[in-house]
């Protein structure tokens, strides 16, 4: 090889080289951007849990994230734009919660007693906790109703179609359905908010929820309540037992 070519080749090599430099630095500062925005919608998350809606300010944010508020600032020009993220990851989160939940039931056996335990266990996850907040804010704040309604939409409807996936056998009687979903969302909801104030004892609990249980198995389809399946468990756990598995 002639050394002419020689020095082509290696030229070559050079800018090529040079070429990829910025690439690899624009994806590293890439990366670090998305990990700098990670932290700070997580903070404001973890503000929402600890503070309530109100008082997640912008320096609040960014003391929770250990940043500056200048640094936070670069990354979020203002209090809604970090609120319009926080939403969108806590959306994904209790999606991504929710079926964890869910996809730990027995797939050949799905009992209502197990169906409630993991819908309690998601009610009642500190993520639930910055949803109510958002929600109760929402009441009074167009701006950030018209952010959240579309996620809480968008949640209840994979709910529903897991509920679907679940027991199928109930689609026969789809009026029944909705309404032993929406007992559940209302009762479990209700009490899992109620809990964020003055609970009731562990005994009480148990109760409603045994209550809500035979409720909702009136609501099957007979061939439901017949079926071996769907029998009430014979070892009659409470709910609080089951959790504490």
């Amino acid at each position: 090889m002639s050394t002419a070519t020689t020095d082509f080749a290696t030229r070559r090599r050079l800018r090529k080289a040079a070429d990829e430099k910025p690439q690899r630095e624009i994806g590293r500062q890439a990366q670090k951007s998305a990990s700098t925005r990670k932290i700070i919608v997580e903070a404001a998350l973890q503000c929402l849990i600890k503070y309530g809606y109100a008082q997640t300010t912008t320096p609040r944010i960014a003391e929770e994230a250990g940043l500056s508020r200048g640094a936070m600032m670069h990354h979020f020009s203002n209090r809604q734009t970090v609120i319009e993220a926080a939403i969108e990851y806590l959306h994904t989160k209790r999606l991504r919660a929710f079926r964890r939940a869910v996809s730990s039931l027995p797939e050949d056996q799905p009992h209502l007693h197990d169906a409630l335990a993991a819908y309690w266990k998601h009610v009642t996850h500190p993520l639930f906790v910055a949803f109510h907040e958002l929600a109760v804010a929402s009441r009074t704040d167009r701006d950030l109703e018209k952010i959240l309604r579309p996620a809480e939409q968008a949640f209840y409807r994979e709910w529903y179609n897991l509920a679907v996936d679940l027991f199928p056998e109930w689609q026969s009687d789809t009026a029944k359905f909705d309404l032993a979903l929406n007992l559940v969302q209302v009762t479990l909801e209700g009490l899992a908010i109620r809990r964020l104030s003055a609970s009731l004892d562990p005994a009480a609990e148990d109760r409603l929820f045994d209550y809500l249980e035979e409720c909702l198995r009136s609501l099957m389809p007979s061939a439901m309540q017949e079926s071996k399946q769907y029998a009430r468990r014979g070892n009659g756990k409470s709910l609080s037992a089951t959790l504490a598995e």
